[in-house]
This record gives C-alpha cells, sequence and structure tokens, in this order.
C-alpha cells in the first residue's frame, strides 16, 4: 500500500509468555509504538509527547480492535503498516497491520479524539494536523 508508513520492531525474549511467543499485551504496545512512530515521521519528529506538552494537544484512545492471525515471535523483525484510515471532524482512526517474515500476525484499529492537553476539554483536529493527515487518508 503506497499510503502506509512502516516501523520496524525488534521482537525480544522478554517480550514472550511461556509458549515461546510474544504476550498478547505487547500487541497493543507495538501498535501504539508505530502510531507514535508514523507522528514523528510526519511530524517532523514530534511524536505523542511533543504533541501533548509542546502543541498542548492530547490523542486519547476512545477504542482499540485487534485481530490476531499469526504467534509474533522473536524469529523476525515486526513490520508494523500504519496509515490513518479516518478523520473526523474531532478523532482519528490509525489502521495498524503487523507482519513478520511477510505473514500477516495482527492487524487493528485505533481512534482517538482530540483534546486540549492542559484542560482535558474535547476540540476539533487542529487545522495543522487536520493538514498532515489528511493526505494519507486510506480506508483499506
Amino acid at each position: 500500500m503506497s499510503t502506509s508508513f512502516e516501523h520496524e520492531i525488534r521482537v525480544t525474549w522478554g517480550d514472550c509468555d511461556p509458549a515461546k511467543i510474544a504476550y498478547t499485551g505487547r500487541m497493543p504496545w507495538f501498535a501504539l509504538d508505530a502510531i507514535n512512530a508514523w507522528w514523528e515521521a510526519h511530524l517532523g519528529g514530534d511524536g505523542w509527547y511533543q504533541l501533548e506538552l509542546d502543541r498542548n494537544i492530547g490523542t486519547p484512545f476512545v477504542h482499540m480492535s485487534m485481530d490476531f492471525r499469526s504467534p509474533v515471535t522473536p524469529r523476525h523483525r515486526l513490520i508494523c503498516s500504519v496509515w490513518p484510515s479516518r478523520l473526523g471532524e474531532k478523532s482519528v482512526t490509525f489502521r495498524v497491520d503487523g507482519h513478520q517474515n511477510g505473514v500477516l500476525c495482527f492487524e487493528g484499529t485505533f481512534t482517538c479524539v482530540f483534546v486540549v492537553a492542559d484542560q482535558f476539554k474535547s476540540c476539533s483536529a487542529p487545522p495543522e494536523l487536520r493538514a498532515v493527515i489528511a493526505p494519507h487518508i486510506c480506508d483499506v
């Protein structure tokens, strides 16, 4: 997919459970790490930390959904493809697909809303973020 961004994650022994696969709880962490990397790549190095502290823009999550297709292990790098799939007036939804060695391991959608960070008050998507997100929207 031409509009997706790829983020590589090194899955380690410490990410795994006794079944020798990555803990289920690590999958959302991998996906959120990939979304943060998307922000950094598209905002000149700024991720969630800078959005919150420097721009006073919060993006708390209101929905997460994941489907698991194949186990994630330390054998191969986890490649997470990330793209915004929907931009609403006050929210953005990201899609994250995680692959290892060409095999789809998980796919998920992650919706966050925009807030004025120091007030935790809902707001419209800031125009400067809308301009960054909109060209990358793909609903595949």
